[in-house]
């Protein structure tokens, strides 16, 4: 009697470890955008238990910020999103850099130094000193030498603080470092130069941030690549590796989960609303559309609330491209991007330089900050019109060469302190509600450094959470 109730015992428990280790676990992504499908597809590769991974995009396509578009009047490709990726691998492994060449999609080099001032190219500190005269000169190498003291390369590199930061928060903003310049054309060289990397003004961000996007330019820091054949190719590439159900279309309404239950995340379809069940929920949305969403319950409420004020650092980008029937500028420009004074500082990308063999010329204006929320109210044409108006005095023709242009609005699309004024644990940037609601996580850039580099991290980190957590249950 006792060795038959000792073997029903080993058959039930056998059953239980066998319907555990075949579970098939769902897990829901909210956002077809980089961090969306990059979770999904790191998911993937490092569960060890079968997953169903449902992925929910509110339009109609995948990528977010990715996005490479093609002219009407010409077959030519242009990045409206995400223009270029960063290379930190001089330093150590590039996690986004190995990811690209796993995907087997090729990358370019882009390289430009050129702040374009009062119609002048200066491309060096010859330049600066010809044109903005010694004071300005020694001003700008005191500076550069102040800004690389404070923050070396590896310590640029080493910026994430994965523990967190146990720093008293610095109430200083970057404006006041600035501030010490005191000739007046070298800080606004330098403002013109780092404006649309901060896509804020200097006294809206941390002294930190604004030096990052400071030393960046010098090729100690990193270099900058884009994908040839466009940048939208990543999001491409890693949707066609992901086994998922992927629903366009889908906006999430709401998240909730009962007390023992699954989590239900609530979609709204062709008007029909739709509730889904899942283990794990990730959202990886842009940090503006977490207010898009409404959460069940008071306490994951208010830890979701508490999550998006600590990072409610909103920046802006505006950017208007044109279709030139020529690139008229090569005589004159040559690199694959220079800054311009216009807008509050302005990164003017020579577009076509991604693509050598066209006939066609492209230049992109990148407006960031103040100066694209301003600008951003009014209709394209008008702003096609002020980026035309904008280019330099030796190149008057623009307008005789134009062909087409769009314009593409990211307000509130970045974070102007990403990361929060103090860094937190990466534990503690990834769940907003830890105790009552452990299986739900939050996966963005504004968690790192608003690059594409970062998201990626903050994916990584989450799917291996993910797939411990589920190891752990066998």
């Amino acid at each position: 009697m006792d060795r038959a109730i000792g073997f029903a015992d080993l058959r039930n428990r056998f059953y239980e470890w066998f319907e555990i280790f075949m579970r098939i676990w769902n897990i829901g992504i909210v956002g077809g955008g980089p961090g969306g499908l990059m979770t999904a597809y790191a998911l993937q590769k490092l569960a060890g238990n079968p997953l169903r991974i449902t992925l929910f995009e509110a339009s109609h396509r995948l990528g977010g910020k990715i996005l490479t578009p093609q002219f009407q009047k010409a077959a030519v490709q242009f990045e409206a999103g995400a223009a270029e990726f960063y290379d930190y691998s001089q330093h150590d492994e590039d996690p986004l850099k190995l990811l690209i060449a796993e995907l087997g999609l090729s990358i370019s080099p882009m390289a430009g130094s050129a702040v374009i001032s009062n119609d002048q190219v200066l491309s060096n500190l010859d330049d600066i000193r010809n044109h903005l005269g010694e004071n300005a000169y020694q001003s700008l190498v005191a500076f550069d030498r102040k800004a690389r003291d404070r923050m070396t390369p590896q310590e640029f590199h080493e910026a994430d603080y994965p523990d967190g930061s146990n720093q008293k928060p610095d109430l200083h903003h970057f404006d006041s470092l600035l501030a010490e310049i005191e000739e007046p054309s070298a800080r606004k060289y330098i403002e013109d130069l780092i404006h649309s990397d901060l896509a804020t003004e200097p006294s809206q961000t941390s002294i930190a941030y604004g030096l990052q996007n400071y030393v960046m330019n010098n090729g100690k820091y990193m270099d900058l690549y884009s994908i040839e054949g466009g940048n939208e190719q990543l999001p491409q590439a890693l949707a066609a590796r992901i086994n998922a159900n992927l629903l366009l279309n889908h906006p999430v309404s709401r998240i909730d989960k009962s007390n023992a239950g699954p989590w239900i995340v609530q979609t709204v379809h062709d008007g029909e609303i739709q509730n889904h069940e899942f283990d794990f929920v990730v959202v990886a949305l842009p940090h503006n559309h977490l207010t898009s969403l409404t959460f069940g319950g008071e306490k994951l409420k208010a830890a979701v609330r508490k999550h998006y004020d600590y990072y409610h650092y909103p920046a802006h980008y505006l950017r208007v491209t044109i279709l030139f029937d020529q690139p008229f500028w090569r005589g004159r420009l040559t690199d694959s991007f220079w800054m311009l004074d216009h807008f509050g500082g302005c990164c003017l990308y020579d577009e076509s330089s991604r693509e050598p063999e066209s006939k066609h010329g492209v230049l992109g204006w990148l407006m960031a900050g103040s100066a694209a929320e301003e600008l951003s109210v009014m209709d394209d044409a008008q702003l096609i019109a002020l980026a035309l108006d904008s280019l330099p005095d030796f190149l008057p023709d623009g307008r005789e060469h134009f062909l087409e242009g769009h314009v593409y609005r990211w307000l509130n699309a970045v974070n102007a302190m990403p990361s929060g004024l103090i860094p937190r644990r990466y534990d503690q940037r990834h769940q907003p509600e830890p105790v009552e609601h452990p299986e739900l996580f939050l996966v963005g850039d504004y968690l790192f450094d608003s690059t594409l580099n970062g998201v990626l991290d903050s994916a990584n980190y989450v799917a291996a959470w993910i797939a411990t957590n589920i190891s752990e249950t066998l």
